[in-house]
């Protein structure tokens, strides 16, 4: 038995935090970069230019790659060998968002869901655990902007409407969001399951690199599908009309009931953040 203390968690997630931030992710500035080469449209090829400029300056300042710095996410699988010992991990994971939106003077814009006071401190994180093989605890993190969270949507398919109700799905969510979430989008779609756990699955798929694929080939070929069919709405960065409205479809799938086919689409602007450590 591994015994890892809570407070490392809480450093750990303050770092994290800290430099996703003022990051893109690799992936989604290799995406980006791509985009902006191919693209055909004027307004939306100076759009994506102007995308990739503010991530260097950011960068280059240390400053917050986007004024809305999110609700923290964190998906967090602990090896069943760990023994946690200190402060709660909420309580950690709560400690190290609150001092890195202070000491990152990063837009603070957690609040009650009815009053809408304000917490003060962006906290409390949402957090996922999962219990996994082993005496390591693995840390996603990953800072969501709600303009884009926005418009996720929820379908409870019918088993008959099968892979074309899939794909249609995520190509209407997409359509109907616009503008809106600041295209390029990164779509994350989630599959099977229940209600619930298919919307937890979209989540951990925006979670991958911009640009994999499924390793099951029919998921792999969904992906495809829709980022082809989003690509041709022709909406473009930043509304613009141009070829690149996503940058990228992930889907993680789940085993689901005989009567059901639940589909979450859960979408993430052009400023992807993330960050993944292992403790």
């Amino acid at each position: 038995m591994r015994k890892i203390d809570t407070k490392t968690i809480e450093n750990k997630i303050y770092e994290m935090a800290l430099h996703a931030g003022v990051n893109l992710t690799p992936s989604c500035t290799a995406a980006l970069e791509n985009a902006c080469e191919n693209e055909s449209g004027a307004a939306a090829k100076f759009g994506l230019e102007t995308i990739l400029k503010n991530a260097r300056t950011a960068n280059e300042m240390q400053m917050p790659v986007c004024q809305d710095t999110g609700m923290a996410v964190i998906i967090m699988e602990i090896g069943q060998e760990v023994c946690l010992e200190g402060k709660l991990l909420q309580k950690a994971v709560d400690d190290g968002v609150c001092r890195a939106y202070a000491d990152g003077y990063f837009r603070k814009s957690v609040c009650d869901p009815i009053t809408r006071a304000n917490t003060g401190d962006n906290t409390p994180a949402v957090l996922h655990t999962e219990i996994v093989a082993g005496d390591k605890i693995k840390i996603t993190y990953l800072p969501k902007g709600f303009g884009s969270e926005n418009m996720s949507r929820l379908y409870m398919l019918k088993p008959a409407q099968g892979v074309e109700g899939i794909i249609s799905s995520i190509v209407e969510t997409v359509r109907l969001a616009g503008s809106r979430p600041c295209p390029p989008v990164y779509v994350g779609v989630g599959i099977g399951g229940s209600f619930d756990t298919c919307a937890f699955l979209a989540k951990k798929a925006i979670a991958r690199d911009v640009g994999t694929q499924n390793p099951r080939e029919d998921i792999a070929g969904i992906e495809r599908e829709a980022l082809k069919r989003i690509n041709e709405l022709n909406i473009g960065c930043q509304g613009f009309h141009g070829d690149a409205t996503a940058l990228g479809v992930s889907c993680e799938w789940a085993p689901t009931h005989i009567a059901g086919l639940p589909v979450a689409v859960n979408i993430q602007c052009h400023c992807v953040r993330c960050e993944k450590e292992v403790i």
